[in-house]
């Protein structure tokens, strides 16, 4: 398990990749602003992709990481 300090630094690396530095901040800036419940938005943030959809996301993405 991560200690949080390097929990902290390895999300904003990983959102600073894939949105840009400053997207990254941004989105943490929002997050820290709203009432935010992050396990009810997790629940529901694939509602509307279809599982045929979200399985062969799943499979590209894992595809990806084996290159």
């Amino acid at each position: 398990m991560q200690t949080d300090t390097l929990l902290r630094c390895n999300g904003m690396k990983i959102l600073a990749q894939h949105l840009g530095v400053v997207e990254a901040e941004r989105f943490v800036a929002l997050i820290q602003r709203e009432s935010f419940d992050y396990t009810e938005w997790r629940q529901h943030l694939f509602d509307d992709v279809p599982l045929e959809k979200f399985l062969e996301n799943a499979r590209n993405f894992s595809e990806s990481l084996e290159t």
